[in-house]
């Protein structure tokens, strides 16, 4: 590891990171922002889906202040995050069919559109997720890790990855593995930064959705914080006009 605490060096990492996706994955954020704002002015419904620890970006865009009100968790039960067992998520991901079951059991139809976020991209929830999802004809966006794609083989039968069934990619750069330091003294790569990539990737993408909206002339479904003078009256009446398409308040 090159001089510097481990602090600084995850930090120097992650904004080494940033700005990558900053600059090589600005018009796949451009492309992602402007699907999300053509299914909201069409009257279409937004979904997000992350499979295990990605499931922490998917949930950070859903009843989020300054957030788009019309993101629903296209939640997996037992794969939401970490949960205990924590493995039982891990072992969901790899479980064909498994995708079906709960797009069929969702509110989710042709029209609407489905972020699927999966760092390796290779199981085969995340795989068929976004599969069925476009088969229903719903657009998806992929947000995974390309580095994936040829460090790793896909476990799904088809021989397939989450970027082979989207409709826009966005990479995050990640290397296989998801570690970003080393040290002699420790026999395993650390400091994952997936996260704070993928989720700065997710807020860049709403915030283009909501300018995009904003361009056209229609008001953005934005949430407010609750902990603001006025934030719970706001939420209350974006909540209200667009109540059918809002399903974490059901």
């Amino acid at each position: 590891m090159s001089d510097g605490t481990a602090a600084e060096l995850f930090f120097d990492a992650a904004i080494g990171l940033l700005r990558r996706v900053r600059e090589e994955e600005a018009d796949a954020v451009a492309a992602a922002g402007t699907l999300l704002a053509d299914t909201v002015e069409s009257g279409g419904r937004l979904f997000a889906y992350g499979a295990g620890h990605s499931a922490l970006a998917a949930q950070d865009v859903v009843y989020r202040a300054g957030g788009l009100a019309l993101l629903n968790l296209l939640a997996v039960p037992g794969a939401v995050g970490v949960e205990a067992p924590a493995t039982l998520g891990s072992a969901l991901e790899r479980v064909e069919g498994l995708a079906d079951a709960v797009l069929d059991c969702s509110p989710a139809r042709a029209g609407d559109a489905l972020i699927v976020i999966s760092l390796s991209g290779r199981n085969a929830l995340p795989v068929e997720m976004a599969l069925k999802a476009r088969a229903l004809g719903l657009k998806v966006i992929g947000v995974t890790s390309m580095a994936y794609t040829a460090g790793t083989s896909s476990r799904h039968r088809s021989g397939t990855f989450l970027k082979d069934h989207c409709d826009v990619v966005l990479d995050s750069k990640i290397a296989v593995g998801d570690a970003e330091l080393t040290l002699d003294t420790i026999p395993a790569p650390f400091a994952p930064a997936s996260t704070v990539v993928t989720s700065a990737l997710m807020q860049a993408m709403v915030a283009t959705a909501a300018a995009t909206l904003a361009d056209r002339g229609i008001e953005p479904p934005l949430l407010r914080s609750g902990n603001v003078d006025g934030g719970t009256e706001w939420n209350r009446r974006v909540m209200t006009e667009y109540g059918d398409r809002i399903f974490y308040q059901r």
